[in-house]
């Protein structure tokens, strides 16, 4: 299992380096996910073991997110200072995300059957 969890962690690694080195918009942790899926995919399947250490992470995940609330936190006062620009964002971007999501869908379905005709 140390293996298989030095396997997700060298991922993670390696695709912080490309970030850096090739300066691409994409954060590393997304590389290396795309990298332990090439692995997998070349593997013909997820190993048992990597499985039960992906399944570990995820069930401990919640204590990932104790360094966000900490920051949250600390930062109180500058959220309250501001908060309308901080909704504003939340709220346009994600209507904004719905509404391309929706014409995306809309631009997909017209190539293919939507089996409601």
């Amino acid at each position: 299992m140390l293996n298989h969890l030095t396997l997700i962690f060298a991922c993670q690694l390696a695709g912080e380096a490309a970030t850096r080195a090739f300066e691409t918009p994409l954060p590393g942790p997304v590389i290396g996910m795309v990298l332990l899926f090439a692995y997998c995919a070349v593997r013909g399947g997820v190993p048992d073991d990597l499985a039960a250490v992906g399944d570990t992470l995820l069930k401990n995940l919640s204590l990932l997110f104790v360094p966000a609330g900490v920051g949250v936190m600390a930062y109180g006062a500058l959220f309250a200072r501001e908060a309308l620009p901080i909704i504003l964002s939340l709220v346009g971007s994600t209507l904004v995300t719905i509404m391309l999501t929706g014409w995306l869908m809309q631009r997909l379905n017209r190539g293919g059957a939507t089996g409601d005709e």
